[in-house]
């Protein structure tokens, strides 16, 4: 991305990424930010910003970088309630915030923001075709496999018996023939009923694509999905608060037998880690805002072993990647029950 232009424009829309590396906080109108919050998103100098800006200007204006003068940048201030007595101000929307990142060598959020979009668009290539096959249809492999038996069993072993039954002189060396291609039928009967075996699906692990379709969803996407989880176990009340006020709780419900649950989710990449500041701000919020009586903390990705310790001394279910999937794939979670 740091060389490719190309690269860096066919990933331009994904500037949900941003909020999910770390926080982008906006001016008040919600969709810009200036040359300040900028470097300070990426943790760099100001002068680094600038200087980025200067070598990449048109292609940062064509991602909606611009710099308000006169009436438009009055207009603006008016707007957004910026009290500033400066003479132009140069804004930066989302996706030139994103463009940023792809240019910046020297930023570790930076470099977290191209890892996560290159792993999107590999998810992207990796996910399969919506254009299955007939379930009827045998594959390729399976249909040689099919046909070579029926030529061996239907016809090469009658031509042995029929070659042994008319000749005296090589009886024997026939006969070994003859019990080398049944065996050679028999190991392609085995091997079909074992593909038939592997490919069939199992009640005992998680369909395939359910992690891949989990990291392909944005941060609201997946309360949603959790949300339906929680009704799928039988809790009520399922409410999917979200947005800035949520206070640190993304779902409120009720079990089954009528516990009080709130739900904090976060969806990460799967090479990042919940950190045990982050179980402890939940903490807070789970058991004194809420006095929740279940709290889950549900994650795409790991926990260190910190945020489970703390976790677990304080009676929080921590949902990492793994159980995750087990739970979207059908398994129930035990604290619901």
């Amino acid at each position: 991305m740091l060389e490719s232009q190309t690269l860096r424009g066919s990933v331009l829309d994904r500037t949900d990424v941003l909020d999910r590396v770390k926080a982008l906080s906006l001016l008040p109108d919600g969709m810009h930010v200036t040359t300040a919050m900028v470097a300070s998103y990426f943790s760099v100098t100001v002068e680094v910003i600038r200087a980025l800006v200067h070598d990449h200007r048109a292609e940062l204006e064509a991602s909606g970088y611009r710099v308000l003068t006169g009436t438009e940048l009055s207009y603006f201030k008016q707007l957004s309630g910026i009290q500033s007595r400066t003479r132009s101000l140069a804004l930066f929307p989302r996706r030139a915030v994103l463009n940023i990142a792809m240019l910046l060598r020297d930023s570790e959020v930076a470099r977290q923001v191209r890892v996560y979009l290159l792993d999107m668009e590999y998810l992207a290539r990796t996910q399969p075709v919506e254009n299955p096959a007939p379930t009827d249809a045998a594959s390729l492999d399976a249909r040689i496999d099919q046909r070579i038996t029926h030529i061996l069993g239907r016809t090469v072993v009658p031509l042995f018996n029929a070659l042994i039954e008319t000749s005296g002189e090589h009886r024997r060396e026939l006969t070994a023939l003859r019990a080398g291609v049944q065996r050679i039928e028999k190991r392609l009967r085995q091997h079909h009923t074992r593909l038939q075996r592997l490919e069939a699906p199992r009640e005992d692990r998680p369909l395939a694509g359910v992690m891949a379709a989990m990291d392909a969803m944005n941060g609201r996407e997946f309360e949603e999905h959790v949300a339906e989880l929680l009704r799928r176990d039988g809790c009520t009340n399922v409410v999917v608060q979200g947005g800035g006020r949520d206070r640190g709780i993304d779902i409120t419900a009720l079990t089954a037998d009528g516990r009080r649950v709130v739900v904090q989710c976060r969806r990460f990449a799967p090479h990042l880690s919940i950190t045990s500041p982050e179980v402890q701000k939940f903490l807070g919020a789970a058991k004194v805002l809420h006095d929740s009586e279940v709290a889950l903390f549900v994650a795409t990705c790991p926990f260190t072993r910190d945020a489970l310790n703390i976790a677990a001394e304080s009676g929080i279910t921590a949902v990492q990647r793994g159980l995750v999937e087990e739970w979207s794939a059908g398994a129930a979670l035990s604290v619901l029950e």
